[in-house]
């Protein structure tokens, strides 16, 4: 009798790290051996058509979820309760964030090591690129929020305004159960519907998720190499050790307080998301599979995750206002600036108002810096020190945005009780 041996069915996130990996290494041997031109044409497409593939479904996700969700709430002071934790949950952890990042950036100094040479090579490498990013203005927060508000829902679908399509859907919700059950039970059949349909189409694109990671990881290292973190060493360490602490320390002991999910169910759960924020430095993008994974893979409910991660997305950058906080305090030690106890305390205030309304999206963070050093006076030119990294940096960042964001929603459901706790067979 003959046995067949199988060979074991590799999971999805092990399929993706697998594509991380030998992204890293090709994209190294291409930015070594010249053919770098050739993955920037013929592979980065594949990189760039699998992000469209996740962005297509973010709106009509994210609307009929969060519609269908505050729909079967059928009590509005109980989204008003979920919205107020919600809240302080990603206020309170962007806070720690940018805490964290000053305290190391004081403690090791990384701006006092970079020569006058560096510094100039640099300034001359990226002060165009300065210009157009100090050309773009941020509105303030009073417009900000005043902006929450949709003239026209159906030019916020179309632009994807995620804050707008958030109010928009929650408004449309709360509607719904105000009007007879018989008239309301077709429209939240219909977005359930849709809902459904998005979740399955989600499944059908993240089959196609380690080849999309692999080309674009592979171009990226192919065209910048890992040579350019060389002069920025220091100032990159410091924020990648920040972020790390952020993610295990910060997000660990929210789960352990307020949640029974274990710590190592929880990081192995979002993996395959981690892995998708990292690739593609946008939180935004990475949203339906975030979604999919807290799910699925952590229990939690869709009534909490329609509505804590879209918001998520849209005003918690746990990672970028940590980063923010590095920079700055790097960018004064270059010009040798000695910040104050209050400037420093207008960063952490600037900071978080600045990560609210951000854009889930690569590079917005430089946006944001700028308006963080305009208000504590020190030069916006000091960008041009770190836009070399930003890139790298800001695909580490991404993944400690979504991870704040889905351990969010754990904590909020497990406060809730709408949360599942289920045997790790069912993940993704």
């Amino acid at each position: 009798m003959t046995i067949l041996m199988r060979r074991p069915k590799l999971e999805l996130h092990t399929k993706i790290f697998i594509g991380l990996v030998l992204g890293i290494v090709v994209g190294i041997l291409a930015s070594e051996f010249g053919f770098a031109d050739f993955f920037a044409v013929y592979v980065k497409p594949f990189g760039t058509a699998f992000i469209r593939l996740i962005s297509m479904i973010v709106v009509p996700l994210v609307f009929a979820s969060l519609l269908v969700g505050t729909a079967s709430l059928n009590d509005v002071r109980k989204l008003g309760k979920i919205g107020g934790k919600t809240i302080a949950f990603y206020l309170g952890t962007t806070v720690i964030a940018i805490v964290l990042g000053l305290v190391l950036a004081n403690f090791f100094e990384p701006g006092e090591g970079l020569s006058k040479e560096t510094q100039d090579q640099l300034r001359q490498n990226y002060g165009a690129k300065v210009e157009e990013l100090t050309a773009k203005e941020k509105p303030g927060i009073a417009e900000t929020l005043v902006n929450i508000i949709p003239r026209n829902p159906l030019e916020s679908l179309a632009s994807g305004e995620m804050l707008q399509i958030i109010f928009f859907a929650l408004m449309l919700g709360v509607s719904i159960t105000m009007i007879p059950p018989d008239r309301a039970a077709p429209v939240v059949r219909f977005f359930e519907g849709i809902n459904d349909a998005m979740i399955a189409m989600v499944h059908v694109i993240m089959k196609f998720a380690p080849y999309g990671v692999f080309a674009l990881i592979a171009s990226f290292i192919g065209e910048y190499g890992l040579g350019i973190l060389a002069p920025l060493l220091k100032y990159s360490i410091v924020v990648v050790v920040g972020l790390i602490l952020q993610l295990v320390v910060t997000y660990s002991a929210a789960l352990k307080l307020f949640t029974s999910v274990g710590l190592k169910k929880f990081f192995r759960g979002i993996r395959p998301a981690q892995l998708i924020a990292f690739s593609s430095s946008s939180s935004s993008a990475t949203l339906p599979v975030t979604m999919e994974c807290v799910e699925e893979n952590l229990g939690v409910s869709k009534e909490i995750s329609s509505f804590v991660l879209p918001l998520g997305a849209t005003i918690n950058m746990d990672g970028t206002a940590l980063y923010q906080g590095v920079a700055a305090v790097f960018i004064a030690q270059v010009y040798g600036m000695d910040l104050s106890f209050s400037q420093q305390l207008t960063i952490v205030l600037t900071a978080t108002l600045a990560s609210i309304g951000a854009a889930g999206v690569p590079g917005v963070g430089m946006i944001t810096l700028t308006l963080v050093l305009k208000t504590i006076g020190v030069p916006i030119e000091g960008i041009a020190l770190i836009l070399g990294v930003d890139r790298i940096l800001d695909m580490c960042r991404s993944v400690v945005n979504i991870s704040g964001d889905a351990a969010c929603a754990v904590v909020i459901a497990s406060s809730e009780g709408q949360i599942e706790l289920r045997n790790d067979a069912n993940q993704i």
